[in-house]
């Protein structure tokens, strides 16, 4: 393998950079040509956008800082469609033609599903992304911990509000479409959360064991509350809820945060009690900082084990990471089912444990907890 080339799809994930660098500084130490794709797949497809040798004579080009956040070569929400040959075979004719022997992409689910028909055309290794940290047999992305570090500062910031205010409430909505991964590590992560809501555990709004009388109970008790939620938590609460798909072919979610902001609201006003209720939604802020100095060092490794995974004549995987290891996942594989927080897991016993939120339920814990 003489030549890489490198993209990055989808959005913005904590240490896309140092991703980048660290497949570059292999690259150079194998005496390998390192060229990136600028704005994720559409530059394969489009023969305007170009490219950019990112190691010429070996050495990274000064424009790749690895701690910056963001992506140097940008990104775009396109994607490969498995069914389109045409499509497939302009990619394959481009890439042959830049004469690249192995494409590294550093991408998420979205990036994941049109990899295989291309992996069948031209040697293809994912180094995945995604803050989610939902990707099947992967138990760690990078991103993730960078997240988890940013949105339990921001939770932070919520609780002053809400503990200063008379009946105060903090409402953080974390990123989260299907996994409450970043939304659990993050509240067990700080101490001051009050109700951690996920996808994976179904709530209610009305009722004795509904949401709004926990939070009641809650602030009778200690005078404030702080409720965390992910953006895909509460889904089946919205009536008449048309779903629309984004360009990466991922179901949109309706805003869960709005939505408790309002049903709380409303049922402190049905019972004439004054409340204060702080919203913030962070998501595209916990993406876009610099990676902290695990993720940093975790990417680089990963983006090194990419590299090396091309050079070995390897395609149609991820890198991924289990029980402190890094790995060969087949595509197949990582895409046939989704990583779900495990309720009977440590994680979510000790998030419940910290919030006890399972207590501010008089006679039942199913609803909450």
């Amino acid at each position: 393998m003489k030549r890489i080339g490198i993209l990055t799809a989808g959005g913005d994930t904590p240490a896309l950079n140092a991703t980048i660098h660290g497949a570059v500084a292999r690259a150079n130490q194998l005496s390998i040509e390192a060229y990136g794709f600028i704005k994720g797949y559409n530059s394969l497809y489009n023969e305007r956008v170009p490219h950019v040798h990112l190691n010429p004579l070996y050495q990274e080009i000064p424009e790749l800082d690895p701690t910056k956040g963001g992506t140097i070569l940008g990104s775009s929400r396109d994607y490969v469609d498995p069914n389109d040959d045409e499509a497939l075979s302009k990619i394959t004719q481009k890439l042959n033609r830049l004469k690249i022997d192995g494409l590294v992409c550093i991408g998420g689910d979205g990036t994941l599903n049109g990899l295989q028909p291309l992996a069948d055309r031209i040697p293809v290794v994912l180094a995945p992304k995604t803050i989610d940290n939902d990707l099947g047999f992967v138990e760690k992305t990078f991103g993730f911990e960078t997240s988890v570090q940013v949105a339990s500062e921001i939770i932070t910031s919520a609780h002053c509000e809400a503990e200063g205010a008379e009946n105060g409430i903090g409402i953080v909505k974390l990123m989260g479409r299907d996994s409450g991964f970043i939304t659990a590590t993050a509240s067990l992560a700080n101490s001051v959360v009050d109700f951690c809501l996920i996808p994976e555990t179904p709530f209610r709004f009305n009722g004795p064991n509904g949401i709004c009388a926990a939070i009641h109970r809650r602030i009778e008790q200690n005078k404030h509350a702080v409720i965390v939620v992910a953006e895909g938590a509460g889904q089946d609460l919205f009536e008449n809820s048309k779903k629309t798909i984004d360009a990466s072919g991922n179901v949109l979610k309706d805003d869960i945060g709005e939505l408790l902001k309002q049903e709380i609201s409303a049922y402190f006003q049905q019972i004439n009690t004054p409340v204060s209720i702080k919203y913030l939604d962070p998501s595209y802020h916990i993406r876009s900082v610099s990676a902290n100095a695990a993720d940093a060092v975790f990417c680089h490794l990963l983006a090194e084990y990419a590299v090396h995974a091309g050079m070995s004549g390897k395609t149609n995987l991820v890198i991924g990471y289990w029980n402190n290891f890094f790995t060969h996942v087949p595509i197949q594989l990582a895409t046939k089912e989704r990583r779900m927080v495990d309720l009977d897991s440590a994680l979510w016993r000790g998030v419940v444990s910290a919030t006890q939120q399972d207590k501010a339920s008089r006679t039942n814990t199913d609803s909450i907890s």
